[in-house]
């Protein structure tokens, strides 16, 4: 900006303090502008709006062409790529190591370099069955119980001693065991969408599709890790415009005599923290589990475990992995809460109307290489750059189309920057 010092500055305070005193309460910004602009050069006269015109390639904002602390929601696809849907599940040599006796990390494909964990599979007890016991192992760990443990530090309150389920009885079911699927925080970031998921499950006896029971609504729960949604059986109905369908609540129990799960829920959603709680009970009544090889025999009818004894087969977990990838079919977004900032761009008549592209002249005495353009320059605005005070670029913003600019000509781009 011009600095106006001296005589000329003495001259032009006497000026605007004379126009003030005979204004009578009426301003002009363009009066105002006018008088200042006597004081100036061409390049540093100022517009109506007490903008100076711009000098070169630059042009300083000014406080109206700047909006910032703005927060928009926004919600993308939660699988690597930004994609909506995950068909494929790999465990990865990570199985077969000793934190796979605790998890399964689950990717996307099954080419070791292209592998991106997902999510996670664990199964916990709370009394660690499905773990090798000490008697049988000096090396036992207790994997199901130290995951079990783990989970209710992280999701349930102090007095909270177990997960549980909803009941049909309304009185719940608290459960000495649960899978969980914990999406990895590079997936969620903020938080997964409540209400804009569902999970394929597939196992001997059939097949069923969980979502959570949010329904657009808030969630009417929130406990120590944020919302709780209980899992139901339905449909998003996705590519129509109806709401999700919530087809069951609670387990119906099985044909093959497994009746301690009738009347239990599915599971528990916690969207702020990406974790998915499911009853172990309550699918292997209604899918039925496929085998694995080594596991030990599932047996829900008279006990409240997945398996008869802590010395029953390590990787609970596999179960569940079994299921998912029978199924196939795991839709989730996330949400996140995206700070952005947006900036007015004016190019006014009288500016940028001028190119430094080296084909904007031609010959040695650089004229115009269209010889039209020396009454009236004609040029294309496709790339517009935000820079500081040191004029180092710090953002750079791409028009989807040239814009034509002239002496007849104003253009107004507002570019926005999220964080």
């Amino acid at each position: 900006m011009a600095e106006i010092a001296g005589q000329q500055g003495a001259a032009l305070t006497n000026e605007l303090a004379q126009y003030l005193q005979n204004a009578d309460g009426e301003v002009s910004s363009e009066e105002l502008a006018g008088i200042i602009n006597e004081y100036l050069s061409g390049n540093d006269q100022l517009t109506a709006d007490g903008t100076s015109a711009a000098s070169g390639i630059y042009k300083r904002f000014n406080e109206f062409d700047q909006i910032s602390g703005k927060v928009e929601v926004v919600t993308t696809g939660l699988w690597t790529g930004d994609t909506g849907s995950l068909a494929q599940h790999h465990t990865g040599s990570q199985a077969k190591s000793a934190s796979g006796d605790y998890f399964y990390n689950i990717h996307q494909t099954a080419s070791a370099g292209d592998q991106v964990v997902q999510y996670a599979v664990a199964y916990g007890h709370i009394s660690g069955s499905g773990s090798v016991s000490l008697a049988n192992s000096d090396d036992a760990t207790f994997p199901t119980k130290a995951t079990y443990m783990q989970y209710r530090s992280l999701l349930l309150g102090q007095e909270d001693s177990h997960f549980t389920f909803a009941s049909s009885s309304g009185t719940g079911h608290n459960t000495e065991d649960f899978f969980v699927i914990n999406v990895a925080r590079a997936r969620y970031k903020e938080q997964l969408d409540a209400g804009n998921w569902s999970l394929k499950l597939s196992g001997s006896r059939g097949a069923i599709t969980l979502i959570d029971d949010s329904g657009k609504k808030f969630s009417d729960t929130v406990g120590k890790s944020g919302r709780v949604f209980d899992v139901v059986s339905g449909s998003l109905n996705l590519g129509s415009s109806a709401e999700a369908t919530i087809d069951s609540r609670y387990t119906s129990g099985s044909t093959d005599g497994n009746n301690f799960s009738v009347g239990q829920g599915y599971g528990i959603f916690y969207p702020d923290q990406g974790i998915i709680i499911l009853n172990p009970g309550a699918l292997e009544a209604e899918i039925g589990f496929s085998a694995h090889t080594g596991s030990a025999a599932l047996n829900y009818s008279t006990t409240s475990s997945l398996f008869t004894g802590v010395d029953a087969n390590k990787k609970a977990h596999h179960w569940l992995y079994n299921a998912i990838a029978s199924g196939s079919d795991f839709e989730a977004r996330r949400t996140e809460n995206v700070s952005t900032s947006h900036y007015f761009v004016r190019a006014q008549n009288r500016e940028f109307n001028f190119s430094n592209n080296p084909t904007f002249v031609s010959g040695s005495d650089n004229a115009f290489a269209v010889s039209s353009f020396k009454r009236d320059p004609r040029v294309y605005i496709t790339t517009i750059g935000l820079f500081n005070n040191a004029n180092e670029m710090l953002a750079v913003a791409k028009t989807s189309q040239p814009i034509a600019k002239s002496f007849d000509k104003e253009v107004l781009v507002k570019v926005k920057l999220d964080f």
